[in-house]
């Protein structure tokens, strides 16, 4: 069953939108010194510039508002309350990476978080893809991206043991 009322169609994507673009804000107030925090620190010749990292992760978290919502669409919170828990959780425990990489500066912590993260995304698109198969599909890129940003933590925290403790 879909929601039917175009209204409500709209205002469920805006709500989604506007959930990860809330979760975007939680991550942003911990990176407001990221840019400088991040070119400070020792990073493996593979890392990528600094400024890729806002532009992948605008549409990232437009591709999982959409993605949300396609789920909720099909018969709204009740009905999809198991894949739009798993959505809700891989968010919240998103918008706690930045805070514990570059406000508290725990390397050990932010790769513990973002192994939880990629492990809740795996279970998010599960969930997605057995509910509407295009909503798991569009978290595919955002699953490559959180698996080589996890890869990415563990090189940095260890070639930084002195500023990225545990």
């Amino acid at each position: 069953m879909q929601i039917a009322s175009k209204s409500a169609q709209i205002r469920g994507l805006l709500g989604w939108l506007a959930l990860s673009l809330a979760a975007t804000i939680v991550g942003a107030l911990a990176s407001v010194h990221a840019a400088a925090f991040y070119s400070s620190l020792v990073q493996p010749g593979w890392a990528p510039p600094p400024w890729l990292f806002g532009p992948v992760w605008t549409a990232l978290y437009a591709m999982m508002g959409f993605a949300a919502w396609l789920v909720w669409r099909r018969g709204g919170l009740r009905a999809q309350a198991r894949p739009l828990t798993w959505y809700l959780l891989q968010l919240a425990v998103n918008a706690l990476w930045s805070w514990l990489f570059f406000a508290w500066h725990l390397g050990g912590g932010a790769f513990a978080d973002i192994v939880l993260l990629w492990l809740l995304l795996l279970a998010t698109v599960r969930s997605f893809l057995r509910v509407q198969r295009s909503a798991g599909l569009l978290l595919l890129p955002y699953l490559a991206w959180v698996s080589f940003a996890a890869v990415l933590n563990h090189a940095i925290w260890r070639l930084n043991p002195a500023i990225l403790g545990t």
